[in-house]
């Protein structure tokens, strides 16, 4: 089933937390790449130092002011991409980055993507991620309620309260009274997950 408007328009710590467990689902072509999100991490509001929305509207974050459900893409580094599904309603900026993934559908194709046969390796991090399932900033904005090429799903898979932990974000030193925040969720001995 795919997720809705609804679900995502709730506060970004319960969406982050309740998208550990869903699948997110990439079309390319006549080819499916889809995996199971056991890694993601909140950024909210104004105050949040670490969210790239923090100082205000720009073309850039634009996505993250509007309706909920939809897709931030960015670039870190000059060379990674992470993916961001926006949260919360609209003009308040929030988001939930997508950290890591269990790969389970188009495995060739994401192993060809990636450079690299590791299982493990695939899409343990954010650009890990994107790289492996062919994300770029062209499909940053993207309602993913309703878009064809990619959406998110909820398979059943159940997530048991004791299987969620709950960290620090990592790399966000720089966000001031938020960077103590356990705002990074990630199911407990997932060998996927980015950092224990």
């Amino acid at each position: 089933m795919k997720l809705t408007r609804q679900f995502f328009n709730r506060k970004t710590t319960k969406v982050a937390r309740a998208l550990l467990g869903k699948f997110l689902v990439r079309k390319i072509g006549d080819k499916i790449l889809s995996g199971l999100i056991v890694e993601t991490e909140a950024y909210q509001g104004f105050a949040d130092k670490a969210s790239h929305a923090h100082k205000g509207k720009t073309e850039r974050n634009a996505v993250m002011f509007g309706p909920s459900g939809f897709s931030y893409i960015y670039l870190i580094y000059g060379m990674y991409n992470c993916f961001n599904i926006t949260t919360e309603k609209e003009n308040y900026p929030a988001a939930v980055l997508i950290r890591a993934v269990q790969p389970v559908q188009g495995l060739e194709l994401i192993k060809k993507f990636r450079g690299t046969n590791k299982l493990e390796n695939l899409c343990s991090g954010p650009g890990k991620f994107c790289q492996a399932f062919n994300l770029d900033r062209d499909l940053s904005g993207l309602d993913l309620t309703k878009s064809k090429k990619l959406w998110l799903e909820d398979r059943g898979f159940l997530v048991k309260p004791s299987q969620i932990k709950k960290a620090k974000r990592v790399g966000v030193d720089y966000a001031g009274l938020y960077k103590d925040k356990l705002w990074r969720f990630y199911l407990k001995d997932n060998k996927f997950v980015s950092k224990k």
